[in-house]
This record gives structure tokens, sequence and C-alpha cells, in this order.
């Protein structure tokens, strides 16, 4: 089990020997338990299967002994349970066992035989000598582990029973009452002495304490507060005056039959809040990522490439700032990533519930980004997205960490023995461009879209189009490029500006004085006093961010990171929709050639009359006729790609139609990166292909695991003439702001390090 290389000899003769004793012990039709990873024993195969299964996936570490191919005999745990008790089970006994170990390291009380330790109803007396809770809850859950579900029982524990029903009612949506029912049949079904609880609330009192729980927190429905600490015993929001409860029912409305039952109000609308500490503790309880969490400091390597966030600049400007915070490598640091997502599946039904997660980046790389060590720390309702009110609903997490840095919390680390005082930090926030807004309290619309050019404006009005162009980036370039002189090229005027200069924190608390006392909420609009183009520049804050209350984010070199993900898809959006001239998708139309008219630039591409009413639209370099269009389709179609690495990008591709549709985010990540190049080489003339495909080169480099600094400032370089040469290519209705923000994703590689630990791909599946 040991045994990482499967192809060994070793492993093989140890596959061998268990399919020649299970051989032995055969189900009647001729089939074994399968004790594979994937299938752990929930299937049944022929021999040769079960031998393919172990060779390609492995053995389930713990199966010994073979339990379930007739080796009946077993060997006692860790707490040297009776040979009567329970033993191991489907749903993996021991692993359930270790857990409560992890979650109590007691190490005098969990090394004991059961028949030691003090008994759960009879506590010593005396408060000095009794245990404290945590052993009493260990105890507890751990007599509980120990008690067989009934008399004869050789599988299943009481706990382990219920954890594994529980487990199915939550996968399978049962509700509480269909719950109940089932304990019920089980405890007439199964022998009298069955030890199961008899509904759904005392099977919920017995697991509680395996940290399952959450806290409900009251908002209101047009999320103005929290009815939480000095709202807490409120019946109505103090801002507009809305019923707590879902039915505001008064008192003359209410049934005057004094026998009758008193309904249980139901509140409006309810937070769920997963509280950090007590999982941040379990990091350090479990021994198998108590050592992990120190990797950043004892096994990262440091040779001036980046590999993790600590080695950017961002992390190490935080240590050098936070000195006694860094000192302690146990503490942790932590990104928080929030989005929102339809959870019944129906994309018809317009309903938007926001899971706020936490990353802990403490983690080495195999570690960090995988789903096992999310942590889900609120659970934000719908049906309406929370939009800019996201900071009520915030409120619980962002006093949670600002405890946890100012005080910590007491924390035992089992790979050192000893308890320490551990704290957390904030690193950043991982979002995509709404949430961006939303988040930050920057409008991430209008003509100063973008947040990294803050108030230095980017952006030029189409009269046409009616939207806002980000073109310019010539300020991006070298002083004295020959691009800043060229104006037909261009927009029609010689660029001498300079590339905006990233503001600090404390720039940014100046800004948003003037919103710093926001009132949430959803209100209703007035719309007489909306406001007109031209005022954006003064109302671009739509609040400080509740992220500023705490006492260092606004000394983080980078607080939100562009999303590089949706940006990705954004960009391939664009591109595919003007090369095939998709209708509603192409960013060249009637109206992009009036207003290149407009700006008196690239004349041959003007409309031109045709008749007395009719105008005609000249051919331009970027488009395809339609053998073109058939090779570049072609291309794509006969695309075969390794099981897993995409989705069948061949079936998105419509030849009759000629469009491709139905590509997903990471359809277009590869499209982008691998396939785009090929495709459009000979489809396209070299002016223009030469360009698209230094762009997709882009993505590719900026989306490597191992970045160089230096490199990276040459990309940086790179990316601004690549956008230069597309404006001279493409009319400015094609430069959305997704598109110009591509210039600011090398400088924040500088200073966050790798892609893959600030982007939504791990946090969206």
């Amino acid at each position: 089990m040991k045994i990482t290389n499967r192809r060994s000899r070793e492993y093989l003769d140890g596959v061998q020997q268990f399919l020649n004793f299970a051989s032995n012990h055969a189900y009647p039709d001729g089939t074994i338990s399968c004790p594979c990873k994937k299938c752990v024993h929930t299937d049944s195969w022929p021999i040769d299967v079960v031998q393919a299964h172990l060779v390609s996936k492995g053995i389930c570490r713990g199966y010994n002994p073979w339990i379930f191919n007739g080796e009946l005999s077993s060997a006692k745990t860790s707490t040297e349970i009776p040979s009567s008790h329970v033993q191991e089970n489907p749903i993996e006994y021991a692993d359930l066992h270790d857990m409560l170990h992890d979650m109590f390291p007691i190490q005098d009380m969990a090394s004991r035989p059961m028949e030691e330790v003090p008994s759960v109803q009879q506590p010593t007396e005396g408060p000095a000598e009794g245990p404290n809770e945590d052993a009493l809850k260990f105890m507890k859950l751990l007599e509980d582990a120990n008690q067989p579900c009934y008399e004869g029982c050789k599988y299943y524990s009481k706990l382990s029973a219920i954890v594994h029903l529980y487990h199915m009612k939550c996968l399978n949506g049962w509700t509480n009452k269909s719950f109940t029912m089932l304990l019920e049949f089980l405890l007439h079904f199964l022998p009298s002495n069955a030890k199961l609880p008899k509904d759904y609330y005392e099977a919920k009192k017995i697991i509680k304490d395996l940290g399952l729980s959450y806290e409900k927190i009251h908002a209101c429905p047009k999320d103005c507060v929290l009815y939480w600490k000095e709202n807490a015993n409120l019946e109505a929001c103090p801002n507009c005056n809305l019923s707590r409860w879902e039915n505001n029912e008064s008192e003359g409305q209410q049934s005057t039959n004094a026998s009758s039952k008193k309904r249980k109000k139901k509140a409006a609308k309810i937070l769920r809040w997963f509280p950090l500490k007590p999982r941040l503790q379990r990091l350090f309880m479990s021994p198998e990522t108590a050592n992990h969490m120190k990797w950043h400091v004892n096994g990262r390597v440091n040779d001036g490439l980046m590999r993790h966030p600590a080695d950017s600049e961002a992390w190490k400007s935080f240590d050098s700032k936070y000195v006694e915070f860094s000192s302690e490598p146990r503490n942790v640091r932590l990104g928080l990533a929030a989005d929102g997502f339809n959870p019944y599946g129906n994309m018809s039904t317009t309903h938007s519930t926001w899971p706020v997660v936490l990353i802990p980046y403490n983690l080495p790389p195999w570690m960090c980004m995988k789903r096992s060590y999310f942590m889900l720390s609120l659970l934000i309702p719908g049906p309406t997205s929370p939009g800019n009110d996201i900071d009520v609903f915030l409120q619980p997490l962002v006093e949670e960490l600002k405890e946890l840095w100012d005080v910590g919390v007491e924390t035992f680390d089992v790979s050192s023995k000893k308890s320490f005082q551990m704290h957390a930090a904030l690193l950043w926030t991982i979002n995509d461009f709404p949430a961006y807004g939303d988040i930050s309290g920057w409008s991430t619309k209008g003509s100063l879209a973008c947040p990294s050019c803050n108030y230095d404006k980017q952006s030029r009005w189409l009269r046409y189009g009616r939207k806002f162009s980000y073109i310019g980036h010539r300020r991006f370039l070298d002083s004295d490029h020959r691009f800043r002189k060229q104006k037909k090229s261009f927009d029609g005027n010689i660029d001498t500006r300079s590339a905006p200069i990233t503001i600090s924190g404390g720039e940014i608390m100046l800004q948003t004085d003037a919103v710093a006392d926001h009132v949430f909420g959803k209100k209703k609009v007035n719309l007489t006093n909306k406001r007109k183009r031209g005022e954006e520049a003064l109302t671009v804050w739509k609040k400080r961010s509740i992220f500023f209350t705490l006492p260092y984010w606004e000394y983080h070199v980078l607080r939100h990171n562009l999303d590089v993900m949706h940006i990705e898809k954004n960009v391939v959006d664009n591109i595919i929709g003007t090369l095939l001239n998709l209708d509603g998708k192409t960013k060249d139309n009637l109206k992009a050639r009036q207003d290149l008219k407009d700006m008196g630039i690239r004349s041959e591409l003007h409309l031109e009359k045709v008749g007395n009413d009719q105008t005609r639209m000249p051919h331009a370099c970027y488009h395809m006729n339609a053998s073109e269009k058939d090779g570049f389709l072609q291309v794509l179609k006969d695309v075969r790609v390794p099981d897993g690495y995409s989705s069948n990008i061949s079936r998105c591709v419509k030849f009759k139609e000629r469009k491709i549709s139905g590509m997903k985010s990471h359809d277009n990540h590869i499209l982008m990166q691998q396939l785009f190049p090929i495709a459009i080489r000979g489809s396209l003339p070299p002016e223009v292909s030469r360009h698209l495909i230094d762009l997709s080169c882009f993505f590719r480099e900026i989306c490597s695991k191992v970045l160089n600094v230096e490199e990276l400032g040459a990309l940086e370089k790179r990316i601004a003439v690549t956008l230069c040469e597309l404006e001279k290519i493409f009319p400015p209705s094609f430069f959305t702001v997704m598109v110009h923000v591509v210039m600011h994703l090398a400088s924040e590689a500088k200073v966050a390090g790798p892609v893959h630990y600030r982007w939504m791909y791990p946090i969206e599946r």
C-alpha cells in the first residue's frame, strides 16, 4: 500500500497475492469486491477487472485486513477496540476514527483503551479534576464510534452509520421529515437493540460535534443590514422598515382561536456563516496537513523563480512590514473568492446564490488549490445577487479576520506536540470582473471602468456605437517608440502620455472619503437624478470596501486580482465573433464603420454608397471568405484531445452556420493557447495572424506554472506592442474593457505570482 510505483515487481506481486486470496472467496457470479481507490468496495467486478483497477488506480490505504474479500479477523485500532466491536466499513471507518483524533488531539486520552476513559454520563466531580469541554465531546464521539450499530454488526458503528445516512440525505436532498421516516423504518427493520437515533433532530445532535454546523444570521430582504450584534433583536429593518419575517401578520390578522398553535416565524432572508477559526485549527490538528502548513518556510525552493504566492513581491512586502506576523511560519495567509451561481441548475431561472470561499496559501502547490482545502465561509442567499451590498454579508467574516489578526486563537500543532497562538491575514480577493466591482467598490462600467488605470482615463466614447472603446495602448510603449507619432493608424492623434501609475491603498482611502459612510440596501432608483455621461469621475467609487477595516489592507501591494479565466474567454469571444462575422457578436458592423469615419481614420474601411439608399462595407484584412472559414472550422472539427484535457470542441463547430457555439471557459482557454495559432495560420493574412498568435503566446506564458520576474518585464512590453498592432487592424469597438485589462496581467503576475493561484477555475468547478 505504501509503494508509489504501481508498475514495480513488488507491487504487482502484492496485487497477485491479494487476487489469489480473494478468488477463493468470490461471490457466486465470480466477482469480488474491488478495493481500488475509486471503487472503495462499492462495486464488485471480475478478477481481471479488479486487477486492472488496482494497477491503474491503486489500492485504498488502510484496507488491512481484507475483510470484504474473506478475511474476517481484524487488527485492533489505535484505541484498542475489542474484537467484538465494530470493524472497518465501506465508508472507511478507520478514517472516521482518525478524524476524531485530529479534531481532539488529547494524547493522554486518545491513546488509552476505552475502558480507562472516564464515563461521559458521570464526569469526575469538581471543576478542576473533571475533563474539559473538548474532552467530553471527544469521549462522547469516541464512545459512539466504538459502539456497534446493533449487537453483532461487523461493519458499522453507531457514529459511522449516522454519518453515512446523513451524507446520503445531503447528497440526495431528502427532507428532514423523510429522513425521520427512514430512521423510524430502520429501527423497526433492524434488531431491537439497534442504536440508531429516532429522528432527524436527535441524529443532528450526535454529529454536531463533528464540526459540520454553521450559524444562521437573519438579513434584511433588501440587503440593508444583518440582524446581528446590536440589531439582533430588531423586528424590522432600521433603514427600509421592511419586516424581518417572511409573513408580517399584524395582530388583527392573527387567529383569534386561543387553542390554535402559534406559527413559528420564518426569516425572510438567512445568511449561513461557517466560522473560520475551528477550521484553521484543524489544519494543524491533522497529521496530514500540520507539517505542510509550514511548507512556505521549510520546503520552498528559493531560486528567484515564482512557483507559489510565497515567492511573490506581495507576500515578501507583507512579511517585511509585519515582521512579528511573519516570524511565526504557522500564521496563515488566505485568499478570498466569491461568485454567484444558480444552485437549481435551471438556466432559465434567474437565481443567484453567492458562496464566499477562503484558500489557505500556506500549503504547497500540490495541495493549495485542491477542493478539499477550500473553506466555505459564507453562503449568501438569493434570489438576487447582493451586488454592491455584499459588504453587509461579509461583516461576520471580516470581524473574525480582525480577531485572528489582533488576538489570534490558541491552536494545537500535532507536528510539534505544542500549542501556539495562531494568527491569520487576508492577502487578496479573486473574482470575475463584475464581482471585482462589487467587492472593491470601484465601478467597472463607464469611461473609468479599468480599476488599474484608476482616474487616468483610458477610454473614448464612440458616437455611433454608443459605448466606450478602450484604445490608446501607445501610452504603455517606450517614450521614443515609432507608434506614438502615427496618427492615421490609430485614433488620429499623437500620443505622448505616460503609462498610468498604480495607486496605493492610502490614495484609495482619500478617494473614497466621500462614500465612506455609504448606506447599503436595494432602494428604488430616482430616475430624475440619474447621472449623466461625463459625471463618472465623481461617482466611480460606489463605497469604501469593508476590507479596509482590516488593519493591514491599506498596505497591501495588490488587493484584488483580475481574473485571467474570464478575461481570456471574453477576448476569444471578441476574436471569434469578428473573424467569423457572427450576427450579434462581431465587433465590425455598420456602426463600427461609421465610427471610423467619425474619427477620421482608415478611410479604406469607410462605408461606400451603392445606389441611392444602400451602402456597402469594404472588405477588411481580418475578414474570411467562405472557403477560409471552412478551412478554419475544419481544423477545429478534426481536433482530438486526450480524455479530460477539454470537452469535445469538434461538437461546438457548426459547419452549416459557419460558427462556433457552446464552448465552456476551459474550452476557450484551450482554443486560445493551443489550437488558435494552428487554425488561423492558413485562413488569415500573415499581417493579421502574426499578431493574434502573439496574443495567444502571451496568454500561454502568463499562465505558466513557473514565472521569471525578468521575463515578465519583457512580456509586459511585448503585450503593449501587440495591443497596438491589433489597434491598427481591428476597429475601436473591438477594444472593450476586457480586452484592455490584458495590458495589466503581466504587471499583476510580477507582483502576485503564478496565475493559477489567483483565477476562478478551481472556484467555479
